[in-house]
């Protein structure tokens, strides 16, 4: 076999945003260690026969819902607790746990005198309205306006809409057939005196074994599997692990001959190495040739990826002239332009490149013209 065969598309599929498929959890396991700073969760989600199809680097979208305490502290802030429809559509389909600019508004004009006087001189200077609106969710808000009074009529007006969340996919379909995996961080955080979560990640992890999940799958456009002859460098610290544990599983499992390096980085190697029996048993038995970790908390000196990839430059530049695919997954705004820029220097110092010329060399031949340098950053 010359190709992956995670590159056969599957059939189009029915369910979308608008119209997901209605599966079933079937495991919400922590994957951190006690002890850890984080709540990283392993979800598995049954589809069955009929569910969506997927390829190895597909995301999953879920569909969120509030977290019914939530809901039920906003309407009974308005008055509104014992309106069931009511209920059901601020919790499946309206924002609470982000306060957005056009509510603060909306409260500005109903609040009583003082809370009025207050909140209208936040709306009226935008930089002010920014920061108000930034670390506050729907009922922090109603709290700076006690006893206020919305029709019910105009509340789906006055939040945002939930949207679906996109989750890279941690597993091969041929791996556990009619399930899929992700790999969920838990946002949480306090403010204004009250503990918070994120929208779809809170939902997923208080979700229990049978719970429905409405998802549905969004293919890919280029963050393939190459040919299983390839070599591929795999970059996924965090939760940017997931699509490398698929497409290590999928490699597995079909005998791909080419080779597979993986770089993973977080904060403790005793609490937060994601899935660390899963690679420390794939790289002994040989289907993970090479696995570099970072762990930045472990010493004095902040130690990440990009770190790893510069102390084994000469053997990472190897691998690129023999032509191995390079992957990157995870946080844009920070990590991925940091592994950009060791790329870079690796180029630089092993590839005898000028700057200029390695630059070209990752941003152009390597990214646009051979396509082997492939990200899925958010």
């Amino acid at each position: 076999m010359s190709e992956s065969s995670a590159a056969v598309k599957p059939p189009a599929s029915p369910y979308n945003r608008n119209q997901p498929y209605s599966a079933k959890l079937k495991e919400n396991r922590k994957l951190n260690q006690k002890g850890s700073s984080k709540d990283t969760r392993h979800i598995s989600i049954e589809l069955g026969s009929i569910g969506p199809n997927y390829v190895c680097g597909d995301s999953l979208g879920v569909v969120p819902r509030n977290p019914e305490g939530l809901v039920q502290e906003f309407l009974e802030k308005l008055g509104h607790a014992g309106d069931t429809a009511l209920k059901e559509t601020v919790a499946s389909t309206l924002i609470l746990n982000r306060a957005g600019k056009k509510f603060v508004k909306a409260v500005a004009e109903k609040a009583s005198s003082s809370a009025r006087d207050k909140l209208q001189s936040i709306c009226a200077d935008e930089k002010k309205l920014e920061e108000y609106v930034f670390d506050r969710d729907v009922v922090d808000v109603l709290q700076d306006a006690p006893g206020i009074k919305i029709d019910p009529a105009e509340i789906p007006n006055l939040l945002n809409k939930i949207a679906p969340r996109l989750y890279s996919i941690a597993s091969s379909p041929d791996y556990e057939t009619g399930h899929v995996h992700l790999t969920v961080a838990v946002v949480q955080y306090t403010t204004h005196g009250r503990p918070k979560q994120g929208l779809a990640s809170g939902y997923l992890a208080q979700l229990t074994e049978e719970n429905s999940v409405p998802v549905y799958v969004q293919p890919t456009r280029h963050f393939h599997l190459p040919p299983s002859d390839r070599d591929i460098i795999m970059v996924g610290p965090g939760t940017g692990i997931a699509p490398f544990r698929a497409f290590l599983q999928h490699r597995q499992k079909h005998g791909h001959a080419g080779r597979n390096w993986l770089f993973f980085g977080d904060q403790h190697a005793a609490t937060d190495f994601l899935y660390r029996d899963e690679f420390d048993t794939a790289h002994k038995k040989g289907h993970l040739h090479k696995l570099s970790t970072a762990f930045s908390r472990d010493q004095a000196e902040k130690v990440y990826v990009q770190h790893r990839m510069q102390e084994e430059g000469a053997e990472l530049w190897k691998w690129l002239e023999q032509g191995a695919y390079f992957y990157v997954c995870g946080d844009a705004k920070r990590m991925a332009k940091d592994v950009h820029a060791a790329l870079v220097e690796i180029a630089t110092r092993h590839g005898g490149k000028t700057p200029e010329q390695a630059e070209e060399y990752v941003s152009v031949t390597l990214s646009k013209t051979e396509k082997r340098y492939l990200k899925d950053v958010y």
